[in-house]
């Protein structure tokens, strides 16, 4: 097992040291990490933390996976690797018109 989790369904008051100071009861957090929205830099309620082994990693998961914090039942799994995303490719970039440069048909 790893000892990276995936913590979901987390309020959006939560910061990264509230889920540190929460993961430490199940043993050494060695990094929280809260995601957040590029352009709002608000929580997207979701985060992962890292514990010092996988036997803490599992202890977590036995006392946080669905119980209410902050009003909110947890989500806690191991956290699965990033899938490789398709690099781009979407579409043209042709605006319509006329790509001559000149000023379109005349009639």
């Amino acid at each position: 097992m790893s000892n990276k989790l995936y913590v979901g369904n987390l309020s959006f008051d939560t910061t990264e040291m509230d889920l540190q100071d929460t993961f430490a009861e199940a043993g050494t957090v060695s990094e929280a990490t809260l995601m957040q929205d590029k352009f709002t830099g608000k929580s997207r309620g979701f985060g992962f933390v890292t514990m010092s082994s996988s036997e803490e990693a599992q202890k977590a998961i036995d006392l946080f996976h669905g119980k209410t914090v902050q009003g909110r039942a947890l989500t806690v799994n191991e956290a699965r690797p990033r899938e490789e995303r398709g690099g781009g490719g979407g579409g043209s970039r042709s605006f319509g018109g006329n790509r001559s440069g000149g000023q379109g048909k005349r009639y």
